[in-house]
C-alpha cells in the first residue's frame, strides 16, 4: 500500500477549502434536498426537469464535497512566510524577467487549486513552476511552455 500523498497548500487555501465545504454541507446540500422534495410533488419523474436537474445539482454536490474532504485530509498546510533560503521552493515569490522582452513578472508558487495567474499565483505543477522548484537568484531557467520556450532570469526569490 503506498503512502497518502500529501497536497500542499497555503493557510488561505486550507481555509477556502474549508469555507466551501461548509457551504456545500450546511446549505447546497440542504437547499438541493428541499428542491428534490419540491420537485417529487409535482407527479411523474420521468417527465420532470425540475426533478432531474436538482438530482444532477446533488450529484455534483456530493462528489465535490467527497473531493474537499479528500484534500483537507491530504492537506500539508505550509506558511512561506516561516520559509526561508535562496532555492525556490512551494511558497516562494519569484520576480522573473524574460530574456526575450525584458517583461518582469512576479509568481508565487502554490497549490494546484489555489492557482490563479490574474494574482500572480502559479500551480506548483504548472511548467513554470517545475522550471524554477530548486533554482536560485541569478540562475537563468528555460520553461516549455505549448506557446513555445521561454528564458527567465531570476532575479529575486522571496518568502513573504
Amino acid at each position: 500500500m503506498s503512502a497518502v500523498q500529501k497536497v500542499p497548500m497555503t493557510e488561505r487555501g486550507f481555509t477556502s477549502l474549508e469555507g466551501e465545504l461548509k457551504q456545500l454541507k450546511h446549505t447546497d446540500r440542504q437547499e438541493v434536498i428541499k428542491a428534490i422534495a419540491e420537485a417529487r410533488e409535482h407527479g411523474d419523474l420521468s417527465e420532470n426537469a425540475e426533478y432531474h436537474a436538482a438530482r444532477e445539482r446533488q450529484s455534483f454536490i456530493e462528489g465535490r464535497i467527497l473531493e474537499l474532504e479528500d484534500k483537507i485530509s491530504r492537506a500539508e498546510v505550509i506558511d512561506p512566510s516561516k520559509l526561508s533560503g535562496k532555492q525556490i521552493k512551494f511558497g516562494a515569490t519569484v520576480t522573473l524577467i524574460d530574456e526575450d522582452t525584458d517583461d518582469k513578472v512576479v509568481y508565487q508558487i502554490v497549490g494546484e487549486f489555489e492557482a490563479d495567474i490574474a494574482k500572480g499565483k502559479i500551480s506548483i505543477t504548472s511548467p513554470v513552476a517545475r522550471a524554477l522548484i530548486g533554482k536560485s537568484q541569478g540562475a537563468n531557467v528555460e520553461v516549455v511552455t505549448p506557446r513555445g520556450s521561454k528564458v527567465y532570469e531570476i532575479v529575486k526569490v522571496a518568502y513573504k
